[in-house]
């Protein structure tokens, strides 16, 4: 580190970049940094630095200062957050449920969602992110929050996280209990709520399990087979949409 900054390790790319800008200015606060100065430390040109830190303002980040010739900018210390330790399964968790929030708060929702996620280490925010590319949203409906699936819930989120085969205990509408072996693909989001969908080997296809009908959950030692072809074609199956914007 240098002067009491944040340190960066260049080459690196700009959501990380964003991410340690923020972190260099709240760790001197409230003294401020010029924009050569972040070019600089940062080994790019001024006028990346000043675009980054106006696409943070958009984002909420309050971003003082850079008016005139050398201006320095800072940010307050008590109006940002602080780098944020959640495990993977914690961070989709959080972005799930800002994204799916109804109105009329929704577009707050987002805006936070971004704000949280800006703060994670990198590793963790671009794995949250590879893990809500796989989630989708199937029909119209009002906000996500569904049936609490409790612990249920979050063995089914470490399996996606580790890509590892779930054995599931689980209860179709008449209330007849199977036992899975199944391959998670991803969460779909429904008008009657959450669903894994995932490559079920008894039935030697994609199938949806309502998160509130699985009666029990254990995740193997396995590794999941690649199976994006398959899940491709659901989603296409199912008109689904992104939940991730």
């Amino acid at each position: 580190m240098d002067g009491g900054g944040w340190f960066y390790a260049v080459g690196v790319n700009r959501t990380d970049r964003l991410y340690a800008l923020v972190e260099e200015l709240r760790a001197v606060s409230p003294r401020s940094r010029s924009a050569a100065w972040l070019a600089r430390r940062f080994e790019v040109s001024v006028r990346t630095v000043e675009r980054d830190l106006e696409a943070l303002r958009q984002t909420g980040v309050p971003i003082l200062g850079g008016v005139g010739r050398g201006g320095g900018y800072s940010v307050d210390r008590e109006r940002t957050l602080p780098p944020v330790t959640l495990t993977d399964v914690e961070a989709l968790a959080v972005s799930l449920a800002l994204r799916t929030t109804g109105a009329p708060f929704a577009a707050a929702a987002r805006r936070a969602g971004q704000k949280v996620l800006a703060v994670l280490p990198g590793d963790v925010r671009r794995r949250e992110e590879e893990l809500a590319a796989r989630v989708g949203k199937v029909g119209e409906h009002g906000d996500g929050s569904g049936s609490e699936s409790g612990v249920v819930g979050e063995v089914v989120g470490e399996a996606m996280v580790a890509g590892k085969v779930l054995r599931l205990r689980y209860a179709d509408r008449q209330g007849v209990v199977t036992v899975r072996d199944v391959e998670p693909l991803g969460l779909l989001w429904g008008p009657r709520g959450w669903y894994l969908a995932a490559w079920c080997r008894l039935r030697e296809a994609v199938r949806g399990f309502q998160l509130d009908r699985i009666l029990g959950a254990e995740m193997s030692v396995e590794r999941v087979v690649p199976r994006e072809r398959e899940w491709a074609a659901e989603l296409e199956r199912l008109a689904a949409d992104p939940v991730a914007k």
